[in-house]
């Protein structure tokens, strides 16, 4: 019987600065899904890559003085190193620049072009820098974008090509409304489906400018080589292009799930399903929306001093002890908030108090009786609401249920005093407790993947158990 398939993706990142918290935080969520589904079984193939293309990296790459490709290459290079680092199982590292990429975005947009989906006309009207986006009036705020400095909305009058967004807006809300593309959570699709309705409503939509005329960074209209493609309708067609380059495009499309922040949600949905219309391809399945979050009650920015990368995170708590703290707090239906404080107490509370002090004091008990573990079959199943978590991308929630099991086996060693116990007695209780240990394990293994092999390699079946080493060593913080 043939596997069943899975294909997951991350955003693909802005290539213009280096890897941040943020982006950990998403890529390392994706991943504990992808995981997930590979542990229940699944073929999977999981995408994660990096957005060269457009005006912020071209000012970016000039402030450095580079070319935009010697500059996209650094990037994409960081990114590829952290997510190697962080344990990220990608199927693929997706960057734009691919030649092959351009190719099929440069197929597809002339596709939509001939069958008359995109026609030119003049636009005059703000354009935001950093989302890469024309804003209307009503969207700015004291004139600008609310998202990104002021100096990054700019007033633009050109000539462009434009999408015919309005003609496929309403069979995308029919879509959105019926389920038939699922946006989660509820709150997030309620959101996407207000803003569109009231858009559809008040004939206020508008056609999406896809090329634009000034830009030198990014690739050719097809059929007027004047124009670049506007970022965003190539930048969406990675997930598409990625699965054509590497051969796998009638194993896995559409996609089961694209895990993206709330800032770009509506293009991930209302434009991405658009241009897939137009295209005649099948729509994905499922679009999972994050929240933003803030770092001790502040935005995160450079000149606040508060951003923080990656490799930090790892050298403070070890590459699986990361991987906990930015699982544990990814905002799900709210906006939350993080930091260091926030993720040393999770690591010590739950991780090395508890996790860890669990596995040493029970290995270092083993090992003084002579303990063999026992040959269970049931260890490889998911507590109580676990699975439904892991399928509804509330790892929050898989960790306060996997973190209640090991409450209770801790509190258990302690109420039954089981270092007193002797022979038998002592086999039967440690007995269960083994199997509770080994079972923790398996429900963390997407998020902690190494450590919870370890944890199994520990209490393997029909093996003496010795103590264990320290899994998560107490931080050492002044």
């Amino acid at each position: 019987m043939e596997k069943q398939k899975f294909y997951i993706t991350t955003p693909i990142y802005y290539a213009t600065d280096d890897p941040h918290v943020g982006h950990a935080l998403a890529t390392v969520c994706a991943d504990a899904i992808a995981r997930y589904h590979a542990q229940i079984g699944k073929d999977v193939y999981f995408l994660v890559g990096t957005d060269e293309y457009g005006s912020r990296v071209s000012l970016k790459a000039q402030s450095e003085n580079k070319n935009p490709q010697e500059f996209v290459d650094g990037v994409a290079e960081k990114y590829q190193e952290i997510w190697k680092t962080l344990n990220i199982s990608n199927t693929i590292f997706m960057r734009t620049t691919n030649p092959k990429h351009k190719e099929i975005v440069s197929e597809y947009i002339n596709k939509v072009y001939e069958q008359g989906d995109i026609y030119k006309d003049e636009y005059a009207g703000y354009y935001c820098i950093g989302c890469e986006e024309f804003k209307k009036e009503k969207d700015l705020i004291e004139g600008h974008c609310g998202i990104h400095r002021p100096d990054q909305t700019v007033f633009q009058r050109e000539e462009n090509y434009f999408f015919k967004l309005t003609k496929y807006a309403p069979k995308v809300l029919e879509l959105i409304e019926a389920d038939e593309f699922e946006i989660i959570p509820k709150q997030k699709k309620s959101e996407i489906v207000s803003k569109l309705k009231l858009a559809i409503e008040k004939n206020d939509l508008g056609d999406l400018s896809v090329s634009r005329d000034n830009l030198e960074w990014g690739i050719r209209i097809p059929w007027d080589e004047t124009h670049a493609i506007y970022v965003w309708f190539d930048a969406l067609l990675n997930y598409y292009s990625a699965l054509k380059i590497d051969n796998k495009f009638e194993e896995f499309w559409p996609a089961d799930v694209h895990v993206v922040g709330k800032d770009i949600s509506w293009f991930h949905s209302v434009i991405w399903l658009s241009m897939l219309l137009a295209g005649g391809e099948k729509l994905p399945k499922r679009l999972f929306v994050t929240s933003f979050f803030t770092i001790d009650g502040q935005k995160m920015s450079k000149s606040l001093g508060n951003v923080i990368s990656p490799s930090d995170l790892i050298s403070r708590y070890g590459v699986d002890g990361a991987r906990y703290v930015l699982a544990s707090s990814l905002p799900y239906l709210d906006d939350g908030d993080i930091g260091y404080s926030k993720f040393d107490e999770r690591y010590r509370s739950e991780l090395s108090n508890d996790l860890g002090n669990l596995v040493s004091r029970v290995s270092a008990l083993c090992e003084q009786h002579g303990y063999i573990a026992k040959k269970d079959n049931n260890v490889e199943e998911f507590f109580g609401k676990v699975k439904g978590f892991y399928e509804d991308y509330k790892l929050h929630e898989v960790l306060r249920e996997v973190n209640q099991v090991v409450t209770q086996l801790n509190t258990r060693i302690t109420e039954e005093k089981v270092w007193e116990k002797k022979d038998g007695d002592f086999e039967e209780v440690v007995d269960d407790i083994v199997s509770g240990i080994r079972k923790v394990a398996f429900n963390l293994k997407p998020i902690i993947p190494a450590t919870s092999q370890k944890i199994m390699s520990i209490f393997e079946s029909e093996k003496k158990v010795t103590q264990s080493e320290v899994l998560f060593p107490r931080l050492d913080i002044k």
